[in-house]
């Protein structure tokens, strides 16, 4: 009697554990797929972020997000996206949600800070960033608390963060320009020309710089052009820019002769040059 009892427990033994290795089995294929599906996604996402039309990301983030609103990957991408497309109200709030959600760290929020000083809200940007631990230190973070201090006018830690974030960057020539701007609007002129000279050492594609430089020399009286490589239409515009700066001075001869060499030199018509001065020779 044993034996026949013996023999049917061991058959459904083994029917047990066959079961159990076909599961393992399908468990194994199914958890190969979800991995493939994982690296498959993340490199679609890594796609979208780089992409030429940040617009396509937002629309993939945003329907992503939508279907998996915990996820902070998608909303991050989202968040990235949005700051891309330069859509600054969007990108806050997206930025604010990220930084509430569980996963989020300190490049999160200096993020949304950055967002928040793109869409013009200063005060809650040194709110956020007053939050960010003294020990997170990024080039990002500091070039942010050097124009949330220039708005402030605390010139003495704008220049603190300037120089800071400065020596956090191998590329250096944008935050010099900015800081040199800083040194413009509080009328240190040889400051800001020394600043905005080492920008275009650093950079000499920065227009911005060279027009920037052309200001604080004019505001000396200086209206020779810099020694710094600039194309003809360059050339041409920064010409302009002197002489709208010598009408302002009140130096109105000075400011028709430049716009003269800014028409004679533009490869092309000036019109603004070519209105400006019709508008002195009028007056």
């Amino acid at each position: 009697m044993r034996q026949q009892f013996l023999i049917p427990s061991i058959i459904l033994s083994g029917l047990i554990l066959t079961a159990c290795e076909k599961e393992t089995e399908e468990e194994k294929v199914e958890r190969t797929f979800q991995e493939v599906n994982v690296i498959d996604e993340t490199n679609l996402n890594d796609v979208l972020l780089n992409a030429a039309d940040p617009n396509e990301a937002v629309t993939y983030f945003h329907n992503a997000a939508s279907k998996n609103p915990d996820r902070i990957d998608l909303q991050r991408g989202l968040a990235i996206s949005l700051s891309r497309a330069k859509r600054s109200t969007e990108a806050t709030t997206a930025w604010k949600r990220v930084t509430t959600m569980k996963g989020a760290n300190n490049a999160d929020k200096v993020e949304y800070a950055d967002a928040l000083v793109r869409n013009g809200d200063w005060a809650q940007a040194k709110a956020v960033l007053d939050k960010v631990p003294p020990t997170f230190e990024t080039f990002k973070r500091y070039r942010l608390e050097a124009v949330v201090a220039d708005s402030r006018k605390d010139w003495k830690r704008a220049d603190h963060f300037y120089e800071t974030a400065v020596g956090l960057t191998t590329r250096p020539g944008g935050v010099m320009n900015n800081w040199g701007y800083s040194k413009l609007t509080r009328g240190d002129y040889s400051e800001a020309e020394r600043l905005f000279t080492d920008a275009i050492r650093q950079d000499n594609t920065l227009f911005t710089a060279k027009n920037n430089l052309v200001l604080a020399r004019s505001a000396q009286g200086n209206y020779n052009l810099p020694v710094v490589p600039m194309s003809q239409v360059e050339r041409a515009r920064l010409l302009n820019t002197m002489g709208i700066s010598a009408v302002k001075q009140g130096d109105v001869t000075t400011a028709k002769n430049l716009f003269r060499e800014a028409i004679s030199t533009h490869p092309q018509h000036f019109d603004e040059a070519v209105r400006s001065l019709r508008a002195l020779e009028e007056s």
